[in-house]
Protein backbone atom coordinates (compact mmCIF):
# COMPACT_ATOMS: atom_id res chain seq x y z
CA UNK A 1 0.00 0.00 0.00
CA UNK A 2 1.65 3.53 -0.84
CA UNK A 3 1.18 6.51 1.08
CA UNK A 4 0.00 9.82 0.22
CA UNK A 5 2.74 12.66 1.28
CA UNK A 6 0.45 14.52 4.04
CA UNK A 7 0.40 18.65 3.02
CA UNK A 8 0.91 21.05 5.39
CA UNK A 9 -1.78 22.64 7.10
CA UNK A 10 -2.15 26.60 7.14
CA UNK A 11 -2.40 27.62 10.31
CA UNK A 12 -2.28 31.46 9.52
CA UNK A 13 -5.30 33.62 11.83
CA UNK A 14 -7.68 35.63 9.58
CA UNK A 15 -7.17 39.13 9.85
CA UNK A 16 -9.49 40.99 12.48
CA UNK A 17 -9.47 37.86 14.56
CA UNK A 18 -7.73 37.84 17.78
CA UNK A 19 -6.60 34.30 18.95
CA UNK A 20 -6.91 35.43 22.80
CA UNK A 21 -10.54 35.97 22.48
CA UNK A 22 -11.11 32.82 19.93
CA UNK A 23 -11.53 29.33 21.42
CA UNK A 24 -10.15 26.67 19.00
CA UNK A 25 -10.89 23.26 18.91
CA UNK A 26 -7.05 21.41 18.50
CA UNK A 27 -6.30 17.67 17.42
CA UNK A 28 -2.89 16.45 17.64
CA UNK A 29 -2.17 13.08 16.25
CA UNK A 30 0.63 10.53 17.06
CA UNK A 31 2.36 8.47 14.46
CA UNK A 32 1.72 6.12 13.71
CA UNK A 33 -1.81 5.81 13.77
CA UNK A 34 -3.28 2.92 16.09
CA UNK A 35 -0.55 2.66 18.52
CA UNK A 36 -1.30 3.36 22.31
CA UNK A 37 1.11 6.45 22.85
CA UNK A 38 -0.59 8.68 25.16
CA UNK A 39 -3.55 6.47 27.37
CA UNK A 40 -1.39 5.47 29.87
CA UNK A 41 -1.34 6.87 33.62
CA UNK A 42 2.39 8.17 33.80
CA UNK A 43 2.40 9.49 30.59
CA UNK A 44 -1.03 10.93 30.55
CA UNK A 45 0.14 13.03 34.07
CA UNK A 46 3.23 14.36 32.54
CA UNK A 47 0.81 15.93 29.62
CA UNK A 48 -1.20 17.42 32.18
CA UNK A 49 1.41 19.05 34.60
CA UNK A 50 2.67 20.70 31.04
CA UNK A 51 -0.94 21.86 29.91
CA UNK A 52 -1.39 23.29 33.45
CA UNK A 53 2.34 24.70 33.25
CA UNK A 54 1.74 26.29 29.77
CA UNK A 55 -1.17 27.68 31.30
CA UNK A 56 0.41 29.14 34.29
CA UNK A 57 2.69 30.69 31.91
CA UNK A 58 0.31 32.03 29.36
CA UNK A 59 1.75 30.36 27.13
CA UNK A 60 -2.07 29.13 26.25
CA UNK A 61 -5.41 29.07 27.79
CA UNK A 62 -6.53 25.36 27.69
CA UNK A 63 -9.80 24.62 29.41
CA UNK A 64 -10.38 20.68 28.12
CA UNK A 65 -7.43 18.39 26.96
CA UNK A 66 -8.47 14.89 26.24
CA UNK A 67 -6.08 12.11 25.57
CA UNK A 68 -6.82 9.27 23.50
CA UNK A 69 -4.31 6.27 22.40
CA UNK A 70 -3.08 8.31 19.23
CA UNK A 71 -4.32 11.70 19.66
CA UNK A 72 -5.50 14.41 21.67
CA UNK A 73 -8.21 17.11 21.20
CA UNK A 74 -8.38 20.58 23.35
CA UNK A 75 -10.21 23.14 23.56
CA UNK A 76 -8.32 26.13 24.10
CA UNK A 77 -7.33 29.91 23.51
CA UNK A 78 -4.14 31.71 22.67
CA UNK A 79 -3.02 35.09 25.17
CA UNK A 80 -1.15 37.60 23.47
CA UNK A 81 2.48 36.79 23.21
CA UNK A 82 3.37 37.34 19.28
CA UNK A 83 3.84 33.96 18.82
CA UNK A 84 2.10 32.11 16.15
CA UNK A 85 -0.60 29.73 17.03
CA UNK A 86 1.55 26.87 14.92
CA UNK A 87 4.63 28.27 17.28
CA UNK A 88 3.33 27.47 19.99
CA UNK A 89 1.69 24.08 19.96
CA UNK A 90 4.73 23.35 18.05
CA UNK A 91 7.08 24.39 20.97
CA UNK A 92 4.60 22.04 23.32
CA UNK A 93 5.07 18.98 20.82
CA UNK A 94 8.36 19.49 20.40
CA UNK A 95 9.46 18.87 24.02
CA UNK A 96 6.58 16.32 25.11
CA UNK A 97 8.47 14.12 22.31
CA UNK A 98 11.55 14.41 24.02
CA UNK A 99 10.69 14.38 27.51
CA UNK A 100 8.01 11.49 27.18
CA UNK A 101 9.25 9.61 23.89
CA UNK A 102 6.16 10.51 21.92
CA UNK A 103 5.83 9.92 18.02
CA UNK A 104 3.58 13.07 16.52
CA UNK A 105 2.99 13.44 13.45
CA UNK A 106 3.85 16.68 11.59
CA UNK A 107 2.02 19.33 12.04
CA UNK A 108 -2.31 19.51 13.54
CA UNK A 109 -5.73 20.55 13.04
CA UNK A 110 -7.06 23.37 14.80
CA UNK A 111 -10.92 25.14 13.84
CA UNK A 112 -11.83 28.17 15.32
CA UNK A 113 -15.00 27.76 16.92
CA UNK A 114 -17.80 30.20 15.31
CA UNK A 115 -20.47 32.44 17.03
CA UNK A 116 -22.95 29.65 15.70
CA UNK A 117 -21.44 26.63 17.68
CA UNK A 118 -21.45 25.95 21.13
CA UNK A 119 -18.51 25.65 23.35
CA UNK A 120 -20.36 23.13 25.53
CA UNK A 121 -21.18 20.98 22.40
CA UNK A 122 -17.77 20.53 21.34
CA UNK A 123 -16.59 19.82 24.65
CA UNK A 124 -19.12 17.60 24.77
CA UNK A 125 -18.28 16.15 21.28
CA UNK A 126 -14.36 15.45 22.61
CA UNK A 127 -15.41 13.89 26.13
CA UNK A 128 -17.46 11.33 24.29
CA UNK A 129 -14.71 10.54 21.82
CA UNK A 130 -13.57 7.68 23.76
CA UNK A 131 -17.62 6.28 24.01
CA UNK A 132 -17.62 6.69 20.57
CA UNK A 133 -14.11 4.38 19.98
CA UNK A 134 -15.69 1.63 22.67
CA UNK A 135 -13.00 2.23 24.92
CA UNK A 136 -15.16 3.22 27.94
CA UNK A 137 -19.07 2.93 28.08
CA UNK A 138 -19.62 6.31 29.27
CA UNK A 139 -17.37 9.47 29.05
CA UNK A 140 -16.88 9.67 32.97
CA UNK A 141 -15.58 6.88 33.33
CA UNK A 142 -12.33 8.07 30.65
CA UNK A 143 -8.90 8.92 33.12
CA UNK A 144 -7.03 10.89 30.54
CA UNK A 145 -8.56 13.98 30.85
CA UNK A 146 -7.80 17.28 32.07
CA UNK A 147 -10.32 20.51 33.00
CA UNK A 148 -8.78 23.88 33.21
CA UNK A 149 -8.85 24.79 37.10
CA UNK A 150 -8.99 21.51 38.83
Amino acid sequence: MEWTQRKYLPHSVPLGIDPQYEIYFITVCCCPKGRNQLAHSDVASGLFETIAFRNDMYCWHARLFLLMPDHAHALMSFPPSGKPIKSVISSWKEWTAKKHGIHWQRDFFEHRLRHDESLSEKAQYILDNPVRAKLVSCAKEWPYVWFAGR
